[in-house]
This record gives structure tokens, C-alpha cells and sequence, in this order.
């Protein structure tokens, strides 16, 4: 239905003509902001095939003039940065402004912004830009710093053997091989000695799937009114930024290390292939010595030694400075350098990395130091974090709600851990120590 404002409404001017619902146009007329007016059914339709029209002849104007432009060139566009002409940015200048721009756009009587138009998310409900529990996108650079942060190699996210995918499953195939034994490698393949002339005996490789379906891992974060005020936009950006990205990464690290796989990805230290390296006999409660150490590296499969990493407990660095090696009094410190605590650590074992994270266990329990190679650590995620901002969450609190999305799967390549093709002790990519106590 058509009324004519009467008086100035949500920045429309008076006398403007409007086609809204008919309760809604009650409400209007009664409330005095508008009158009411003759109906004109013609005007929508000739209006919706002006536009119709319009549209077509933008579009193919672009097309001819995209056809007619060099490779590699760029458009000033304020988009999605979903193509290579968009502007990733949206056209803000950084993240701060974009949120002070969401809040405004939700005030009444406030003209949205019209960059927004652009990166508005469907409504669920009524409402020309925001429903009930809509929002704003985020714009795809500013989603992109915070990729840029999980995929860090300073998290155990960055180490694995990531994919992206644009699905919530997929599956691998992985080998079925869990012995070194003849007719046991690559799950049966066997390669024979034959003279001339004589029959070969054929194998076949025997297969394994791996299947991960990805898992959703939110981000919520509540800014009051008063914060997107008062603070610079910048600031803001980097406040929020490294809040979301810095828990996605708590979040997603420990679960590679401890997840139950159980609507959250499967973690080492609950994963099939892993070893654990028994004790020594009569060692003291929470302890770490030289011969677990070596007994843990003895377990490493030999090719995973080049790409592993000691991940440890804080608490187990006075382990690591006091161990020796030798006895008789000729015995050395394992850990330290020539020049001892004065000098600068080594913060290897074995040459490879040590490096403390919170996700491992406390002194003295499975999983306070643990062997891995994460390249035999799989992960899938979408590859981008779904970011959007809404007021409409916590309206009566008078704050704003950044909510972030990552979905994200992972397990280990291996089945189990491999027996070797000589001896009896087996072998993996991830190898702990027992409980002391």
C-alpha cells in the first residue's frame, strides 16, 4: 500500500511517497506521519520494469567493458573481495570504522551507510538491512588477518597437514599399512626375487579411508556502545582481532592434542598410533630423565625425525636442565650448553625443537612431553572464518556482537602404530611418556 509522509521518517523526507504494508501503513496514518493516497498499481510495476531494464543494460556494459580491459586489472569496487575486482576492505578503511558503521547504521533515524548495502547479511526476519538475529559480513580482508592468525605456524594448526575444503566432508584414502613385515607393506604389496623365465607372483596394495567431517567452533564477543565510541577504530581492530584469533587457536590446538573425536576433532594423545614409552624402573614421581629422552627417540619411525618437534609442559624445563648423561663422575649435562645456565639454552633434544605449550599435561602425567611429526596429522577446514556483527543479540544490554564461525576436522594419517620389519618394537609419529608417580 502507498502512503505520503507527512513528516521526516527513519531519513526519508516528507512528502515522499512509500509502499509498505498495509498494517504498517495503519500505524503510520494514525501516528500521523503519513496520509494516505490514491492507490496506483501501475507505478510499481512500470517502477520494477524501469529497473529491470536498468540493470540489464549496467550489466552488460560492464561485461563489454571488462572484455575490453588487460589481464590483471583491477577495478575500484566496494565489495565481497569474492572475485579479483572486489575491493576486500569493502571500502573501509579498516576494521573499527566498519564496526562504527554497523552500530550507526542500526540507530533510528540514521541513513546506513552504503557500503553496507554491499555486504549485508539475509535477514531471517523483517527489516530492510537486519532481521531479528541478522547482521553484517565482515569484510574479507579484515576475515583474512584473522586466517592469516590461525593458520600460524606458531600453533599446532600451522604444523598439520591442512586442506581447504568446500564441503563439510570429505574422505581420504589412505594405506592400509601397519607392519613392515613381508606381505605387509603398503597393506600386501611384495616384491619377489625370480629367475628367468619364471612366473612372478602378483600383490595388490590394500587401502584405508580416512573420513572428516568438519566441526563448528564459535566466537562470540560482546562490545558495549560506549567501547565502539570511545576507543580508535584501529585499536578496536586489533583488540578484537586478537581476542578471536588467539582463542581459535587455544581452542584448535588443544583439541589436535587432546580432542576426543567426539564432535571435535581426534587428538594425539587419543589416537590409535601413538606410543607410549614405559618408565624406568624406580624412577621418582614427575620426573624427566636422559633415558626417557632416548627410549622416546628409539620409538620415532626413523623418516619423521628430520620434522619432528618436542612438544612440553612449562613445568618439565627444570627436567631438562638437571639431566645428565654418563656415570663414574663422567657424566654430562644432556641439555645445556657448554657455557650452562649463563649462556643461551639449546631448546633442543635429539636436534630438534622444544617447544612449551599450554595444551600438554602437567609434570609427571601422559602427555607432559610429547614426540610428534605433525605433517601425519591431517586437517580439513572451510579455509575462511564466517564473520558477522550484529546489535540485535544484546539490544537490551546496549552492546554489539562480533560473532565468528571457523570450522575446522582432524585425525591422524596413521591407523596404528607399525611394527617394524626387524625387532619387536613398534614405531609412529607420535610418541608420549607413561604417568610417573
Amino acid at each position: 500500500m502507498f502512503v505520503q509522509l507527512t513528516k521526516d521518517f527513519l531519513g526519508k523526507p516528507a512528502g515522499e511517497r512509500i509502499d509498505v504494508a498495509e498494517h504498517d501503513a495503519d500505524q503510520l496514518m494514525r501516528q500521523g506521519w503519513a496520509q494516505p493516497i490514491d492507490e496506483d498499481l501501475m507505478t510499481p510495476m512500470i517502477a520494477r520494469a524501469v529497473q529491470s531494464g536498468l540493470d540489464d543494460a549496467v550489466e552488460r556494459s560492464l561485461q563489454s567493458f571488462l572484455r575490453k580491459q588487460p589481464k590483471n586489472s583491477r577495478l575500484p569496487f566496494a565489495g565481497l573481495g569474492d572475485a579479483a575486482l572486489d575491493d576486500p576492505r569493502a571500502g573501509f578503511k579498516h576494521f573499527g570504522e566498519f564496526a562504527l558503521a554497523v552500530r550507526d547504521a542500526c540507530q533510528p533515524g540514521k541513513r546506513p551507510d552504503d557500503r553496507l548495502a554491499l555486504i549485508t547479511k539475509a535477514a531471517s526476519g523483517m527489516g530492510e538491512n537486519t532481521g531479528a538475529d541478522g547482521g553484517f559480513l565482515v569484510p574479507t580482508e579484515f576475515v583474512q588477518k584473522l586466517l592469516d592468525r590461525v593458520y600460524s605456524p606458531s600453533n599446532l594448526l600451522g604444523m598439520t597437514d591442512s586442506y581447504t575444503v568446500s564441503s563439510n566432508v570429505i574422505a581420504f584414502p589412505r594405506s592400509a599399512e601397519t607392519s613392515r613385515a613381508n606381505g605387509s607393506r603398503w597393506g600386501g604389496v611384495r616384491a619377489y626375487w625370480r629367475d628367468e623365465g619364471e612366473q612372478a607372483t602378483a600383490t595388490k596394495a590394500a587401502f584405508g579411508r580416512l573420513q572428516l567431517t568438519l566441526r563448528k567452533l564459535f566466537v562470540m564477543i560482546n562490545a558495549t556502545d560506549e567501547l565502539l565510541s570511545d576507543v580508535q577504530g584501529i585499536a578496536l581492530e586489533q583488540y578484537l582481532f586478537r581476542v578471536a584469533s588467539e582463542e581459535i587457536n587455544f581452542v584448535v590446538s588443544d583439541a589436535i592434542l587432546n580432542g576426543s573425536g567426539a564432535g571435535q576433532p581426534l587428538g594425539i594423545l587419543n589416537s590409535a598410533p601413538l606410543i607410549t614409552v614405559a618408565k624406568e624402573g624406580g624412577q621418582a614421581a614427575a620426573t624427566v630423565v636422559t633415558a626417557n629422552i632416548l627410549k622416546m627417540w628409539s620409538r620415532l619411525w626413523a623418516p619423521c625425525r628430520q620434522n619432528a618437534v618436542w612438544l612440553i609442559h612449562q613445568d618439565i624445563e627444570p627436567q631438562l636442565h638437571t639431566m645428565t648423561i654418563g656415570s663414574g663422575g663422567a657424566d654430562i649435562v644432556a641439555y645445556l650448553p657448554p657455557g650452562g645456565l649463563s649462556d643461551r639454552p639449546y631448546a633442543t633434544l635429539m636436534g630438534r625443537p622444544v617447544i612449551p605449550v599450554e595444551w600438554c599435561s602437567t609434570l609427571g602425567t601422559v602427555g607432559d612431553i610429547v614426540l610428534a611429526d605433525l605433517r601425519h596429522y591431517v586437517t580439513a577446514t572451510k579455509g575462511q572464518i564466517e564473520s558477522a556483527m550484529s546489535i540485535h543479540l544484546r539490544f537490551d544490554y546496549d552492546e554489539s556482537v562480533f560473532r565468528f564461525i571457523f570450522r575446522v576436522d582432524g585425525a591422524p594419517w596413521w591407523t596404528a602404530a607399525l611394527t617394524p620389519f626387524k625387532g619387536s618394537n613398534t614405531q609412529s609419529c607420535f610418541v608420549t611418556l607413561e604417568t610417573r608417580a
